[in-house]
C-alpha cells in the first residue's frame, strides 16, 4: 500500500530505513529552496548553478534533468530548488500514478512555459506512457490517437517548453531511449558526517530543537550518510531529551537514545547485525546463498537484497561472490569475532 507517496509500510519501517515513512510527512517544511541553502552534493550544485544561469540568460527552459541515487538523499528537494532558481512553477507526480497515456497528456498540457515537471520513481512508468513521453521531451509535442478502428487518426499537440526532472533509485531499470533524452544526469552520493551536521543544525533551528555539537556529531555519524535518516533521528532524540529531563540534545541524550534504538557507532541496527552474525556463526563467514540466508534470518530474500544489503555492501561488510555472500575482514572486526582459520586465503584462492 502506498500512502500519499510514503512508501510501502512494512517493507522498511526501521528508524534508519531510507524509504519515506509516515513520520516524515513534515519533511517538506524543512526543505531548502535555494542552492545556497542546500548542504552537500557540491559537484552537483556547482554544475546545476552553471546550467540554470545559462538557461536564464538565454531565456530558455533548462534541459531535462535525471537525478539518481539511494533514497533519502534529496532528489525531490533538488527538483524544488531547480524550479525556485529558475523562477517557475513546479508540478510533482510519480511514475506509478501515471497509469495511462491520457494521464500524462493531461499533466503536460497544463504546464506553462519553462515550468518544471518532477516525476519521482520515473523507472516505474509503464511502457505506453514512456513512449508518449519521448516526443514530449524531444520535440515538445504530443502524438495522440483519436478514435478507434478505421476512423482513428493521429493528432499532434504542441506543448510549451518545459523541464522534466526525473528521479530514480534504480537508474539501471530506465530504458536506454528514455535515459538518452536527459541532457543533465547526476548521481547523488552519500553525505559526509560534517555535511549532515550542517543539515541537522539548520533543521534543529527550524524545529526549535536545542542541540550541542557533540549531539549533532553523534547523530550525523550514525545516519548512514542519509539526510532523511538524520532528520528522523533528530526528532526521536528530542523525545529522549524530554524523557531524561534535558533541555537540549547532548552526547548523553544521543548516546542513550541511539542505544535504545539499537543503532551502533556506524549506523548498523539489530537486523543488520543479525544478518552479519548469521553469516559469521552459521556459515563460518560464507559463502551463503540469498535464499538460505533469508530462511535463517526470517527475512524475505527481496527485502534483504533491496533494503539491508546495499548499506552493508557500500561499507565493505559483505561481498557478493559467484557462490554467495561472504563477510569481509572489516565485518569480523566490527562484530568482534575472529576471522576463521584459512578463510581469507580460501576466498583469495578461489577468486571470491
Amino acid at each position: 500500500m502506498d500512502f500519499n507517496g510514503f512508501g510501502d509500510f512494512g517493507e522498511e519501517d526501521r528508524v534508519i530505513g531510507r524509504q519515506k515513512q509516515f513520520s516524515d510527512r513534515d519533511e517538506k517544511n524543512l526543505r531548502p529552496i535555494t542552492l545556497d541553502e542546500y548542504s552537500g552534493q557540491e559537484k552537483v550544485k556547482s554544475n546545476l548553478r552553471i546550467y540554470i544561469s545559462g538557461a536564464k540568460e538565454r531565456g530558455e527552459s533548462l534541459d531535462h534533468v535525471l537525478l539518481y541515487g539511494p533514497p533519502g538523499l534529496g532528489k525531490t528537494t533538488l527538483a524544488g530548488i531547480i524550479a525556485s532558481e529558475m523562477g517557475v512553477g513546479l508540478h510533482i507526480t510519480t511514475g506509478p500514478s501515471i497509469e495511462k497515456a491520457g494521464d500524462l497528456a493531461a499533466i503536460l498540457t497544463n504546464l506553462n512555459e519553462n515550468e518544471v515537471l518532477f516525476i519521482d520513481e520515473i523507472h516505474r512508468l509503464n511502457k505506453s506512457v514512456e513512449e508518449v513521453l519521448y516526443p514530449a521531451m524531444e520535440d515538445y509535442c504530443l502524438d495522440l490517437m483519436i478514435g478507434k478502428g478505421p476512423s482513428a487518426r493521429s493528432v499532434r499537440l504542441d506543448l510549451p517548453k518545459f523541464t522534466l526532472v526525473g528521479a530514480t533509485t534504480r537508474a539501471g531499470m530506465l530504458s536506454a531511449p528514455l535515459r538518452d533524452r536527459f541532457g543533465i544526469i547526476h548521481r547523488l552520493e552519500l553525505y559526509e558526517t560534517n555535511e549532515l551536521m550542517e543539515i541537522l543544525r539548520r533543521d534543529s533551528d527550524l524545529l526549535g530543537i536545542k542541540i550541542t555539537d557533540d549531539g549533532l556529531k553523534n547523530i550525523a555519524s550514525r545516519s548512514r550518510g542519509t539526510p532523511r535518516i538524520a532528520i528522523r533521528l533528530l526528532k526521536r532524540m528530542r523525545d529522549f531529551a524530554l524523557h531524561l529531563k534535558k533541555d537540549s540534545i547532548d552526547k548523553e541524550v544521543s548516546d542513550f537514545g541511539l542505544k535504545a534504538l539499537d543503532i551502533d557507532s556506524i549506523g548498523l541496527d539489530s537486523i543488520d547485525r543479525r544478518i552479519l552474525m548469521t553469516i559469521c556463526d552459521v556459515f563460518g563467514g560464507g559463502p551463503v546463498g540469498l535464499d538460505t540466508l533469508a530462511a535463517c534470518t526470517g527475512e524475505d530474500p527481496v527485502t534483504i537484497e533491496d533494503v539491508y544489503e546495499p548499506f552493508l555492501l557500500q561499507n565493505g561488510f559483505i561481498a557478493k561472490t559467484p557462490r554467495g555472500r561472504i563477510l569481509t575482514k572489516r565485518a569480523f572486526e566490527h562484530l568482534g569475532q575472529p576471522v576463521p582459520s584459512g578463510f581469507l586465503e580460501k576466498t583469495t584462492i578461489t577468486g571470491e
